[in-house]
């Protein structure tokens, strides 16, 4: 019989992202943030390829990107609605990592392995920040995933994205519960 660990199965059973606009300072050190990303590193990874790195985005700089999501939304059309939404998260921004999916060209681990594992990290993150006691969310929203604001605001090469932001901060009400899945109705059993 496996040994199991209860205290991390409670916590998966009972984690909860915390609403990022619900975020307030004190945000976590330089080193409780190292130690965060250093957890987060321990993600699958097929290959041992690292198609993954980190941007610490402090609160100093949460207005310039703001300003810089704002001006890619109105660059790109986005109606006002739509570009509030994208500057939202930096104007309410404490601390934030954007995980960034840098593939790595590889004969041997598919390109779509790889943004897993980018995604994995964000969850990871995420998860490490929670168990820590922070408040943490992992966002994205659909500026995130335009070319304009990626390498104008954070410096992206061509070939990287953005896998989220994930926001951690302390949390400033008890999080919200949500509806959650119904496993039964979205597993199929095969035995033979």
């Amino acid at each position: 019989m496996p040994q199991a660990n209860a205290a991390a199965l409670d916590f998966l059973k009972t984690r909860r992202s915390r609403p990022a606009k619900t975020l307030r300072a004190p945000a976590p050190s330089r080193d409780q943030l190292e130690a965060l990303l250093t957890l987060a590193a321990r993600t699958p990874d097929h290959g041992k390829l690292e198609p993954w790195r980190f941007i610490v985005l402090q609160q100093a700089a949460m207005p310039k990107l703001a300003d810089a999501a704002e001006q890619a939304a109105r660059k790109l059309g986005y109606d006002a609605e739509k570009t509030a939404k994208a500057r939202g998260q930096f104007d309410q921004g404490i601390c934030a990592v954007a995980v960034i999916e840098s593939p790595v060209l590889s004969e041997k681990i598919p390109a779509i392995e790889q943004t897993y594992s980018a995604g994995a990290v964000c969850l990871a993150l995420l998860n490490a920040a929670l168990a820590a006691g922070w408040g943490a969310n992992w966002l994205s929203g659909a500026i995130s995933h335009e070319r304009l604001f990626a390498e104008q605001a954070l410096g992206l090469t061509p070939h990287e994205r953005i896998a989220g932001f994930v926001h951690i901060a302390t949390q400033s009400t008890p999080p919200p519960d949500r509806p959650r899945p119904d496993v039964k109705a979205k597993t199929t059993w095969l035995s033979a």
